[in-house]
């Protein structure tokens, strides 16, 4: 059986996003109606600025106690996120996140079109040990290249 793609693992393809000045209030409200743990940031009609997940709402407001209402996402958002081709293999896509430290990822067409967000918890248990087993290799490697 063929592996997965970023793409065919996202159930919901419906992308939630903000502006850039939407209060981090209404970024948490719109997550916790969507059952979603990342909004993406995007400036009309289609320019994707950065994202926000729910690990930024604590360690970047709540543990600075920041005022929710008064701080927008741009200044509490990654900017510039790193994306996937919807191609990308799930073990590809978990390899980068393991080895960055983040647990979404945006897909991205060649239009540059957002095309949905994947996240860590789209991917299957064989896929994930796929990618810990790559991600060991990777760290052995570098390891002994020094």
């Amino acid at each position: 059986m063929a592996e997965r793609t970023v793409f065919q693992s996202v159930p919901k393809k419906h992308v939630l996003s903000l502006g850039p000045q939407a209060n981090v209030w209404e970024a948490a409200c719109a997550m916790t109606r969507a059952n979603c743990g990342s909004i993406l940031v995007m400036e009309p009609p289609d320019r994707l600025l950065g994202i926000v997940t729910e690990r930024d709402l604590m360690t970047r407001v709540l543990a600075r106690a920041l005022e929710p209402k008064q701080t927008t996402l741009a200044q509490v958002m990654t900017a510039h996120p790193q994306c996937v081709a919807p191609e990308t293999k799930v073990s590809d896509a978990v390899v980068i996140m393991l080895e960055r430290g983040f647990r979404h990822l945006p897909i991205v067409g060649a239009d540059r079109k957002i095309l949905g967000v994947f996240s860590i918890r789209d991917a299957l248990p064989r896929e994930l040990g796929a990618a810990l087993s790559q991600a060991e290799f990777n760290e052995q490697v570098n390891d002994a290249l020094g």
